[in-house]
């Protein structure tokens, strides 16, 4: 189908903002590494330092998705660019771990303001959802990948990792000024849209109460279990790739000594996520959420539990088991996307994608202090094990959801009264 102009300019605007939420996330695992070298503090301690940024990322995502219902998506975005910018302009004042600790948290706090308010504006604006929220991934994939790339060749190149982080900021400071120029209507794909700008305590408890009496009550957990499944492996996956005696054996020519393997692998991981998106956003269009939730959640569980004896076979395993974990780590995202579209009203769409991300990034960074203390006190096999038991959870509750809505009527009584727009 033809994506018309108003999906064409929402879906630029919604990629740009999408990729350097991403683009600042992923490039703080680079910076991990260089910190632990640099402070004499241990990896457990680290962990909780580096959730504490992550934390807010969800947290903030219910007031962004409140806020977003009431002044609407295109502010909140610029203000979550321009935050996200400043804040690691902050990083690049910063010479203690305080002050990291700080633009870490000024970071979170700013960068949980986008996915309420990108994906609301998605499902509100766009006829052809399922290729924009495809599109939409891929863009956030492409942040992902080029985030922890640009961190890594830049400290290479670049002495000081403080002018890496301010070099890093850039594209967010650019990105702003082409989101004020983009113009659009954000409620063209639906017509129940209230455009009042205010919300009340009393309707934001109405609606919250609607949401958790319907289907998305288990959608928030089952994200929660993907948040905690994905948060685990992003932020300690370059730290064990280094760790690896593959990574040892990896003979560079002259000139590329300084480079790390790991980090590139880790990086390829992400690109590949970048097809996972593409192919999860279209695969939305022909298999219910549900069912593709279970399918890819117990592709994940398989995964956790055999990297560890893959990972020991060498270097073309590594590689070839890391394609795969990136491939299904982000083909699972436009699933309980789609999942919350479906099951929630056009109304609350900013609230839902709020409730979504304070599950996903908020709860979902507790496996940041919960992988430090096992990677600390235990092995990465225990590391894996834990991930393992992460996805077995979500894809339990996945079936669990897909039985419920199959036997029962009550989950969305109140959701098809108030949702005649999907």
């Amino acid at each position: 189908m033809t994506v018309n102009k108003n999906d064409r300019a929402i879906a630029g605007f919604t990629m740009a903002g999408h990729s350097l939420v991403h683009w600042f996330e992923t490039s703080i695992p680079i910076f991990l590494v260089v910190w632990l070298a640099e402070f004499d503090v241990s990896v457990a301690l680290f962990g909780v330092i580096v959730a504490l940024g992550y934390a807010p990322f969800g947290i903030g995502a219910l007031p962004g998705g409140v806020l977003t219902d009431r002044f609407g998506p295109k502010r909140l975005i610029l203000l979550c660019l321009v935050g996200m910018s400043a804040s690691f302009l902050l990083l690049a004042l910063s010479t203690s771990i305080y002050t990291i600790t700080i633009g870490l948290i000024c970071w979170g706090i700013a960068a949980s303001i986008y996915h309420p308010a990108g994906l609301a504006l998605i499902s509100t604006g766009v006829e052809e959802r399922g290729t924009v929220f495809a599109w939409h991934g891929i863009a956030g994939n492409a942040g992902i990948a080029l985030g922890p790339f640009a961190a890594a060749t830049l400290l290479l190149v670049v002495d000081q990792w403080q002018l890496v982080a301010a070099l890093i900021a850039i594209p967010g400071l650019a990105a702003a000024v082409y989101g004020f120029r983009a113009d659009f209507d954000p409620t063209a794909a639906e017509d129940n849209v209230d455009d009042t700008d205010a919300l009340s305590l009393s309707e934001f408890l109405s609606n919250s109460r609607i949401l958790f009496t319907s289907a998305f009550a288990a959608v928030f957990v089952i994200v929660t279990f993907e948040g905690l499944f994905y948060r685990g492996v992003l932020t300690y996956l370059p730290e064990i790739l280094h760790g690896l005696p593959a990574m040892g054996d990896v003979t560079l020519s002259a000139g590329l000594e300084g480079i790390e393997p790991g980090d590139y692998i880790y990086v390829g991981l992400l690109v590949v996520g970048m097809a996972g998106q593409y192919a999860g956003g279209k695969l939305t269009n022909r298999v219910a959420a549900g069912r593709g939730l279970i399918t890819i959640f117990a592709v994940l569980c398989v995964l956790a539990l055999v990297f560890v004896p893959i990972t020991s076979m060498g270097l073309l395993p590594i590689v070839a088991l890391c394609a795969v974990l990136g491939f299904f780590l982000f083909a699972i995202q436009p699933f309980y996307q789609e999942a919350v579209a479906v099951h929630t009203p056009a109304n609350t769409r900013g609230l839902s994608y709020g409730y979504t991300y304070l599950g996903e990034f908020g709860f979902g960074a507790a496996s940041i202090a919960i992988g430090g203390f096992v990677l600390g006190g235990f092995s990465t096999a225990t590391f894996f094990v834990v991930l393992a038991a992460f996805a077995f959870i979500g894809m339990s509750l996945s079936a669990g959801l897909v039985v419920a809505l199959d036997r029962t009527g009550w989950w969305q009584t109140d959701l098809t009264e108030t949702n005649s727009g999907d």
